[in-house]
């Protein structure tokens, strides 16, 4: 039997893991090790000077796992390395409830969570919908990271690579398909919204609009607009080879 390790970065009472947990247990035996809160858009932060809590959790008997104190990263550092017997044959992440697209791999804890688990040679992907509610429906893009786990699981993955999915926030019959998709360079136009407590002191609140600035039929952010499942192949190395010439070029010794 396939061994999984589930986790997130939503927590380990979201409905998005759960829907997750139950299309995995079909193809294999899973653990599920998540953080004890919503860790959203913490990216790849680990816990170095204070310790970790793990505490055993149970779901009202649907299932058993472990409550994290850290980060998504942390969870599967500690899943890997102390929690379970032998390494995971894979390592899932999700659903969560948003889009990890562009450039918000880079802050995701999700994506992170399964970067960490190629760190340490598995297998991993990292699964998202495009619906920030979190009492979406997420069985769907469950079903479909399910099936993706189980071929990974088969084909393998080249080392240091990961597999990104966005599922549309629609239902089964309106999916147009699966498409094999780049990472686009969307980001977010950022605004930071001051406030003031009871106190009259000033705050800052992140708000902020997605701009999606490609248009290439194969980018992460225009395929989900079109009701396609993306599927991104994400990589640890962030070198510019095109640059390492230049910079050879350059006269850095004064």
């Amino acid at each position: 039997m396939k061994h999984i390790l589930l986790t997130n970065d939503d927590g380990i009472d979201s409905n998005g893991l759960y829907a997750l947990y139950k299309e995995l247990k079909k193809i294999g035996d899973v653990t599920v090790v998540a953080p004890h809160l919503e860790k959203s858009a913490v990216g790849h932060a680990i816990t170095i000077n204070e310790p970790i809590r793990v505490i055993e959790y149970n779901r009202a008997d649907k299932f058993n796992g472990y409550a994290i104190s850290g980060t998504p990263a942390d969870c599967v550092k500690i899943a890997v390395k102390s929690l379970m017997p032998k390494k995971p044959d894979v390592i899932v992440s999700g659903i969560n409830h948003g889009s990890n697209t562009a450039t918000n791999v880079l802050y995701s804890g999700t994506v992170s969570a399964a970067t960490e688990g190629i760190i340490l040679g598995i297998p991993s992907i990292a699964s998202s919908l495009l619906s920030f509610d979190h009492k979406a429906d997420a069985s769907y893009a469950a079903e479909f990271t399910a099936r993706l786990a189980k071929t990974v699981m088969e084909k393998g993955l080249p080392p240091d690579t990961l597999l990104n999915v966005n599922v549309p926030a629609a239902k089964k019959k309106d999916i147009k398909g699966v498409a094999v998709t780049r990472q686009g360079k969307g980001r977010y136009d950022e605004i930071f919204e001051q406030r003031y407590d009871l106190n009259g002191r000033a705050y800052y609140w992140l708000t902020g609009k997605k701009m999606i600035l490609d248009t290439a039929d194969d980018i992460d952010d225009v395929v989900v607009l079109k009701n396609f499942i993306s599927v991104t192949p994400i990589q640890v190395d962030m070198t510019n080879y095109q640059m390492l010439d230049v910079l050879k070029e350059w006269e850095l010794i004064p």
